[in-house]
Parts: structure tokens; sequence; C-alpha cells
């Protein structure tokens, strides 16, 4: 059983960020606290000068912006206390680590400082605010230390260990009416964070549980959400960048967001065509401008051919070509890649709901099937059923461990966000070739028809 609590760390008045990180650090990772720094651990840090890590993050943060937020919040730190007597030292620093990969999904740095001079072993969780590519920041959500708790229960199940048991029916309702005194764009804001952290596959899983949920939801130009009893809807755009209806496919599948640095635009984009234009009769004001469009993309499209060195148009399509296959490689990886990872959050989830419900079974067993007794538990015997049923159908005879599923899927998760980078490169390379290729084609093709309409006005005459 793990009690958690997640903590903002601002700067304090008459100090630097230097020094505050300094203090926060060097109080987590005391030697006195860890035995020697035996129980601490670390992603995308070295425990020894985390903080200057920290610290050269967040000014490449500001590099990229330019400026930084009143009120900063430089880290957060997570609080995980264990009740006494019910792991170990090295056992906590690994459900710690375990909690903060799949609390930051692995895009912050963090560390895990086990303490154990106390009755209670406890882990002190610092991660940076500023995320690894330093063009993002954690947006803290309502009732974020509520999901915290949930993360951290389903990783203490799969460890075999107990959880906290849930308020009483009556004290949850109040409790639950009593935190959503934010507005109604927090309350939205953090329905859909819990179902992101609930595990669901794809988009239309998301919009199902908000509806479940009691969200009303209108379909137009821009997705719109009224919670029951509310008055008005709420476009989904008006949430923040983070929450686009693009950007919550992306979060899902575990890729990085779009819209949280400066986008790099490219220079010259497709033509247009003329003949389409005049057919449908726009004027010949916006003929004249469709003309001088085009003459600008052309000459962009040729500057670009020519700072690539390509010098025939047998050159541009060979480029044009393994840019595209190129691109359909990584491509095809990252969906094997995304179908591995849900295969692995699938599997991780019916061998939790299989141990949780196992003592269950055992005693439906020794009752001798009784059908008082599956009255009484059939949820949990339900679930067991098809957690078996799912091993059966998937060919499943030894449960692998749960710590060698979560390695592998941290490491496909590693090798995944390192994909996505090259291929958003891929991508926009492939658009400039295919771009450049179709207007040079259009253009060539416009100069032959041309040559043959003179052509044949000269023999008319």
């Amino acid at each position: 059983m793990a009690a958690t609590r997640l903590i903002s760390l601002h700067v304090n008045k008459g100090k630097t960020i230097a020094k505050c990180l300094a203090d926060r650090t060097d109080y987590s990772e005391n030697e006195k606290k860890t035995e020697n720094g035996k129980y601490i651990s670390s992603y995308e840090w070295d425990p020894k000068s985390c903080d200057q890590e920290f610290l050269l993050a967040k000014r490449e943060y500001l590099h990229i912006y330019g400026f930084n937020y009143k009120r900063n919040v430089i880290a957060y730190q997570i609080r995980q206390s264990f009740k006494p007597g019910e792991v170990t030292p090295d056992e906590a620093n690994r459900i710690g680590y375990e909690t903060a990969m799949r609390w930051t999904k692995g895009n912050h740095a963090f560390i895990v400082a086990t303490h154990i001079d106390r009755a209670h072993i406890h882990n002190h969780i610092i991660y940076n605010s500023t995320n690894l590519s330093c063009d993002g920041k954690w947006r803290d959500f309502l009732r974020s230390g509520k999901a915290l708790q949930k993360v951290s229960d389903l990783v203490c199940i799969e460890h075999g260990l107990s959880v906290i048991d849930p308020r009483p029916y009556g004290e949850r309702t109040k409790y639950r009416n009593a935190a959503f005194t934010g507005s109604i764009r927090d309350v939205l804001r953090a329905d859909i964070e819990d179902l992101l952290g609930s595990g669901i596959k794809n988009f239309s899983e998301l919009l199902d549980g908000l509806s479940a949920k009691g969200y009303e939801i209108k379909h137009g130009k821009q997705l719109s959400f009224r919670k029951e009893g509310g008055k008005r809807f709420l476009r989904l755009d008006t949430l923040g960048t983070e929450y686009s209806e693009a950007n919550l496919k992306r979060r899902i599948l575990g890729e990085e967001i779009d819209g949280m640095a400066p986008q790099k635009k490219r220079d010259f984009n497709l033509v247009l065509d003329i003949q389409k234009i005049i057919e449908k009769n726009k004027g010949a004001n916006y003929e004249r401008w469709a003309k001088r469009y085009n003459l600008k993309q052309v000459a962009k499209a040729i500057c670009f051919i020519k700072e690539h060195g390509i010098k025939t148009v047998d050159d541009l399509v060979a480029l044009t070509d393994n840019a595209t296959k190129r691109f359909d490689e990584l491509s095809e990886s990252m969906k094997q890649k995304q179908k591995r990872l849900e295969e692995i959050s699938e599997l991780k989830k019916q061998i939790a709901t299989y141990a949780k419900t196992r003592e269950t079974y055992e005693a439906y067993k020794r009752s001798g099937y009784s059908k008082k007794f599956f009255e009484a538990h059939r949820e949990e015997l339900q679930l067991h059923k098809a957690a078996k049923e799912y091993f059966n159908a998937h060919k499943i005879t030894k449960l692998p461990k749960m710590k060698f599923l979560s390695e592998e899927y941290g490491r496909i998760l590693e090798e995944k966000r390192k994909e996505y980078a090259e291929y958003k490169e891929a991508k926009a390379s492939m658009q400039d070739y295919l771009i450049a290729r179709q207007n040079l084609e259009t253009i060539l093709g416009a100069e032959g028809k041309e040559r043959e309409e003179k052509k044949k006005e000269e023999k008319q005459k």
C-alpha cells in the first residue's frame, strides 16, 4: 500500500532557481537517508549533477521561447509512502521508478530517492517541469493528485501489494462535489486526463468515455462538449494546445504533441490550377493573382531544387521515391511498435485483474461452485474468467513477469519516441520533394501544352 502526494516546487523568495533546485535535490539525495546513495535511481539524469541538468533544460526552454511565466513551477515532487514492513528499500525504489515513468510517460527526466530513516519507507520523486526536448512543460490539472494515486495503486497491485481502501460511497460523492470548484473548463480537462490515464486505445474510446461521464457531444467544425446540467457547450479548441483533437490523438498513441514549439514552415506550396480557376469564373483579378502566386511558388521550388544539388528531373524523381519509401518504412515501424505497446498494456491489465481476483475465485472453488457465492461475487468472478479467456485466446500458458513487461514497454516506448523525431523529419522531407516535383511537372506540362497549341495555330494559318 502506498499513499501519494503531488507537490509543485516554486522559486523561494530571495533565492535563485539554481539554489532552489540544489536544496530540493540535496535533501532527497541525503546519504544518511538513502544509505550512502544506494537507493537512488534516475531517468535521463545523473543523480550527482541533476540540479545542473535541470537548469540547462530550463535555459534551453527560455532560449526557445524567450520568456517564462510568472510564478513558474520549476519542478514537481511526488512523495510516495509505503505501509511499514510491506516493502524492501529496493522494491520501493523500483515501484517509485515505474510510477514516475508512467506518470510522466517518459517525457520528463526524474530521480527517485528512497528514504529509509523512518519507520515507513518512502520515496521522494522529483521530475523536471520542462520536458526532455525542452519545448514544453508539464501542465498540472484538476485532481491530478487523485490521478497520481490511481497510477501508484495500479503499480502496487502489479507488484502484489495492497492498496488504500476507497472512500465509502457517501464520502466519495461529497469529496467529488467539493473537488470540482474550478472552472467548467478545468472540469472537462480533468475528465479528459482521467480517461487518458485509464489506458484508452483510440480517440473514439475517449469520446465514449466522456459520454459515459455525462457529456453531450456536438460534432461540427470543432468538437464541443456540455456537461449534464450545464448551460452551454465548450469547444475543444478552447482548452489549450494540448487538448486539440490532433494532439489528443497523438497523446493516446504516446507521441509528441505539436504546437508546443515554433514550427518550421515550408517556403513553397503547390501551384494552383489556373484552368480550374477560369472554369469556375472567379474573376480576372483572382486569375491574375493566381498566376503571380504560381510564379512565386515555382521560383521557390526551383531554388529548393538547386540548393539540394538536383540537376535533372530523374534525380528529383529518385529522391522523391527514396524519401517516400523511408517515410513509409518509419510509419510502418511506428505502427508495429504501437501495436506491441497496446498488446503489453492489455496483457498487464489482464494479469493485474487475474491476480486481484484469484483469491475470490479460489474461494468460489472451495465453496463447490456455489450459486449463492457466485451471485455475491459475480463481478470479480466474471473479470477472472475474462482474464483466463484472454490468456487462452492468446495461447499464454505461463504468465510473464510484470517487471519484464514493464521493461519491454519502456524500451519500445523510448525507441518509438526517438523514431518519431526521425519520422517527422522524413515526413517533412517527403512533402518538400513531392511538392517540388509536382510543381515542376505542372509547369513543364503547361509549357508543353502551350507549344502544342501554338503548333496547331500555325498549321491552321
